[in-house]
């Protein structure tokens, strides 16, 4: 993999950009705007106010997207489960073929060359759900996390920033049902061997800005109800923790037999459900539910190409976004990467289910993949801002996609129409790694995805 330029040298002058156009939060754009970056951090910001040897963003100026949700292994996926047709548990037969295949080399390599898609999409986080913890049959390494650092040295790699999101995973199914010999590799045996190897994987980047380490109990199917009860009455105040909910019907029906409760509804009663937790998918749930999240103050993340890919069916977003609860996006299963398609998707899938248009407004759309992803990922600076990252992106003007475009439409035609193909440069921290839309290390990427 190629190095990466660093020009975030503590000792140096700061670093100072201007965007013709930037995108600052709320409906509309800012003309001639100036950021400053010092120690990877916007110090300064402003409208108006040219700088001597200031470097021209040749574009429209947005935060670093963020990728709530993602499987990075999935990406071998792509193309390859659809001649066949067939429901969601044939789709998981495919990914458990590949899961079994994996070593911490392998996936570090693999890893990598998605991470590396995604900077060139302008994604400059991302939530990676990570359940790939020991070899086939459950035998740890000698390093119990090594799967978990071989995800942060390929992030590293690709200049982007990790919240490695540690799935806990002890049951095939309701009723403590035993995990399949490729579903061993998922589990820890017992909820306290996981949390203190979480534990021990947090203390070791506890000091990185670039990295967060957060839970996540796969779903309530994998985690009996009393292994949630000892993670709520271990976890540390402000962890991430992301769960997935109520992604197939199946789940809700197997859930109420089981705990007479929705999986929301077991969750509030073991007390995982506050402003930290994230529920991922959420797409068959019911008012109660909805009422549930709104005053425990939860995040739901959808992933509307991989939901409809696998079709799971749409989610209530309306519902939710009338209520208040606050939505994120990612890319999950990555049938393709491409954050403007999810958060689009979000608003079409909506009109498809509701029958009326501009249930979200672009701006609200754009909040979702930047700056409610981004605490939901436990990185809460973010956004075009005094004392947030400087992480941003800059996208074509020049792209046929967004040819027509005015300055007072400019936000609207990129929400509904760029895709990742139009991001020219991407900044993370105040350092470049895509210019011109290229990525240092895209050649090795590719060959990586090729050899597959």
């Amino acid at each position: 993999m190629t190095d990466l330029p660093d020009n975030s040298d503590p000792g140096s002058d700061p670093d100072v950009w201007i965007a013709d156009l930037a995108w600052l939060g709320g409906p509309t754009l800012v003309s001639d705007v100036t950021i400053e970056a010092r120690d990877g951090l916007v110090s300064s910001i402003a409208s108006s106010v040219p700088r001597h040897g200031a470097s021209k963003l040749n574009g429209v100026v947005l935060p670093g997207l963020v990728n709530t949700h993602s499987h990075a292994f999935h990406r071998l996926l792509r193309g390859r489960t659809h001649r066949q047709g067939g429901d969601f548990w044939m789709w998981r037969d495919r990914m458990y073929e590949i899961a079994a295949a994996l070593t911490p080399e392998s996936y570090e390599r693999l890893a990598t060359a998605v991470f590396v898609e995604m900077a060139l999409a302008g994604i400059t986080a991302v939530g990676e759900f990570q359940y790939l913890h020991h070899q086939i049959g459950g035998t740890p390494y000698a390093d119990h996390n090594e799967m978990g650092h071989a995800l942060i040295r390929a992030a590293r790699a690709a200049g982007i920033r990790i919240s490695v999101l540690d799935a806990g995973y002890f049951a095939a199914g309701f009723g403590d049902e035993p995990l399949s010999p490729v579903q061993k590799r998922f589990s820890d045996g017992k909820a306290s061997v996981w949390l203190d190897r979480v534990a021990e994987l947090r203390s070791v980047h506890e000091n990185d800005g670039d990295v967060v380490v957060g839970l996540a109990p796969h779903s309530v199917r994998a985690v009996p109800e009393a292994m949630l009860v000892e993670l709520a009455n271990r976890i540390q105040d402000g962890t991430p923790l992301h769960i997935h909910v109520s992604e197939q019907p199946a789940e809700n029906r197997e859930c109420l037999e089981a705990t007479t409760l929705t999986p929301i509804g077991l969750l509030e009663r073991v007390g995982l459900l506050d402003p930290t937790s994230t529920l991922v998918h959420a797409t068959h749930i019911t008012d109660a539910d909805i009422e549930l999240m709104v005053s425990a103050g939860s995040t739901v993340c959808y992933c509307p190409t991989t939901e409809r890919d696998l079709a799971d069916g749409v989610g209530p977003a309306a519902d939710l976004a009338e209520a208040g609860v606050p939505l994120s996006v990612g890319s999950d299963s990555h049938a393709v990467i491409d954050l403007f398609e999810e958060a689009r998707g979000v608003e079409l899938h909506s009109r498809l289910s509701t029958g009326r248009r501009g249930v979200f407004a672009p701006h609200e759309l754009m909040e979702a993949a930047t700056v409610t992803g981004s605490a939901s990922l436990g990185f809460p600076s973010a956004g075009l801002k005094e004392g947030s990252s400087a992480d941003f992106i800059v996208v074509d003007p020049e792209s046929p996609r967004l040819a027509g475009f005015s300055d007072d439409t400019v936000l609207d035609t990129i929400v509904f129409a760029a895709t990742a193909a139009d991001v020219r440069d991407v900044f993370v921290a105040g350092r470049q790694i895509v210019t011109d839309g290229t990525h240092p290390g895209w050649a090795d990427s590719r060959k990586a995805l090729d050899d597959w």
